[in-house]
């Protein structure tokens, strides 16, 4: 008689690992990355301070945020090779793609490559976290026929991925935004793509092809891509009068509207609210209010209709829009946050280690005779 192990689909509520990164109370509706609110980090703190908070346990004091971003700055600059592979790429390839062949292709060339130790683990942590994000802006530039812009060596890590996208220093207002979303976006727990990592780690793959495979799983419109079908929503609806009437019909056709519920969030997102705020600046400033207006009216009519409430990735969307980035590059963007959160995972699991290995639940016919093919 076979085994008939319980079948929890999706893997719903199912602890599939102890860390020390994220607390999530999904009933509460918190989030703290190592004991520290989210909505603190994100108004309060750098970018690079969250990082150095969830690869080495603590917020860094002056020094030693200061010699950590030098180490990050240093590691931006990405190899010619990679260069020469994006321009060999179709002008019409996913931005996303490009991002899984230059994890791919970094762990070809990374010094550190095939050695698993704790210590080569956090240099790679450093240069993936650095080299995606030039990777991202430089493959954005290439797609368009322009001139990669180099690294700034004194710019942030957030100002700067906005100067190699745009070539222009950005005001500091959106430097300021762009890093507390980044923040936001750094960790989160057990979601699909983190579970992605520490699944292929758990083989003691190395981490450059884990990544890899988030950056896959992050992929997806039910996971990284919600933001861009939310900002493409919004361009379909178009104008804010038309909101109420897009509601209705979508609705009646049992339209699923992205941006909106969480699987694990019961009292909301805590990110949304930060991330409303943000929007609400940045579409001011920019002179895109219409989206945020248009965004809000959207929130409040599905609200109101399905008792629905925004996810992150819902204000996210004209918060990107507005800083300039390109509707196809949301989700490219999530990952320059989150690769903060899959690296911390890896230092994870890696030091302790367990093969990740469920099971499936057999839905086949019984056990059955081979017959030989002249007898079928």
């Amino acid at each position: 008689m076979s085994e008939a192990p319980e079948l929890i689909r999706g893997l719903e509520g199912v602890v599939a690992a102890e860390t020390a990164l994220c607390d999530l109370d999904g009933a509460g509706g918190r989030l703290a990355y190592r004991g520290y609110d989210i909505a603190d980090l994100a108004r309060r703190a750098t970018f690079e301070e969250v990082a150095h908070l969830l690869w080495r346990g603590d917020l860094p004091t002056k020094a030693q945020l200061d010699a950590f971003s030098a180490e990050l700055v240093a590691a931006r600059p990405i190899p010619d090779g990679l260069h020469a592979a994006f321009r060999l790429l179709p002008k019409a390839a996913d931005p996303m793609r490009a991002l899984q062949l230059s994890a791919a292709m970094l762990g070809a060339l990374d010094p550190d490559a095939a050695d698993n130790s704790p210590e080569a683990n956090v240099r790679k942590a450093m240069r993936l976290t650095s080299q995606l994000a030039t990777a991202i802006c430089t493959h954005h530039r290439i797609r368009l026929g322009k001139e990669p812009v180099p690294p700034a060596k004194d710019l942030g890590h957030a100002a700067n991925f906005l100067f190699m996208l745009t070539g222009e220093r950005p005001p500091a207002v959106n430097a300021r935004a762009f890093d507390a979303s980044l923040i936001l976006y750094a960790e989160h727990e057990m979601n699909a793509s983190t579970f992605t990592t520490r699944v292929i780690s758990s083989t003691l793959s190395d981490m450059h092809s884990a990544i890899a495979g988030g950056i896959g799983a992050i992929k997806g419109p039910l996971h990284g891509g919600a933001g861009e079908a939310v900002m493409l929503t919004l361009k379909e609806i178009g104008r804010v009068e038309n909101v109420d009437a897009f509601v209705e019909k979508a609705l009646g056709a049992k339209r699923r509207l992205m941006g909106f519920g969480h699987r694990v969030y019961r009292a909301g997102d805590p990110r949304a609210a930060v991330l409303r705020g943000l929007a609400e600046e940045a579409c001011r400033l920019s002179g895109e209010g219409m989206w945020f207006e248009m965004a809000v009216r959207l929130h409040e009519r599905v609200n109101r209709a399905k008792g629905l409430i925004p996810n992150v990735d819902f204000y996210s969307a004209p918060l990107f829009y507005a800083l300039g980035i390109p509707v196809d590059l949301f989700t490219p963007v999530i990952v320059a946050g989150r690769i903060a959160g899959w690296t911390a995972h890896l230092l994870e699991q890696y030091q302790d280690n367990r093969l990740i290995r469920p099971r499936g639940k057999y839905t086949g016919p019984p056990r059955r005779q081979f017959v030989p093919l002249e007898r079928r």
